[in-house]
């Protein structure tokens, strides 16, 4: 009788384990909206609060959002952005203000 021999490793695509394609997830930017009625003290005290902006660096937003209409405050990850949206928006209503964001998907440059 033949004797047979089985290579100490035997390929079977079938049982291969196969890295995952990992990528970054999609990122949001949050971008607040000019308005005639929310004062600027205010803006500034939500950008320091909320997106974590020192005082210098909120007053320069607030004024890009005076007058350019609109500013980038940041941008994260869809569950945190949906998060700092509505704590923003929370934190407006409250305080009887209208000012708004919206969020955008961020494009890569």
């Amino acid at each position: 009788m033949s004797k047979i021999t089985v290579p100490d490793h035997v390929r079977n695509p079938a049982t291969e384990v196969v890295e995952p394609q990992l990528q970054p997830p999609p990122m949001f930017r949050i971008r607040m909206l000019n308005d005639d009625f929310t004062p600027m003290d205010f803006v500034v005290d939500l950008l320091m609060r909320f997106f974590h902006k020192s005082e210098e660096t909120a007053n320069q937003l607030m004024l890009q959002i005076h007058n350019e209409g609109s500013a980038v405050c940041g941008i994260y990850t869809r569950d945190i952005a949906e998060t700092r949206l509505q704590q923003v928006e929370t934190a407006s209503r409250t305080s009887g203000h209208p000012l708004r964001c919206v969020m955008e998907q961020d494009r890569p440059d």
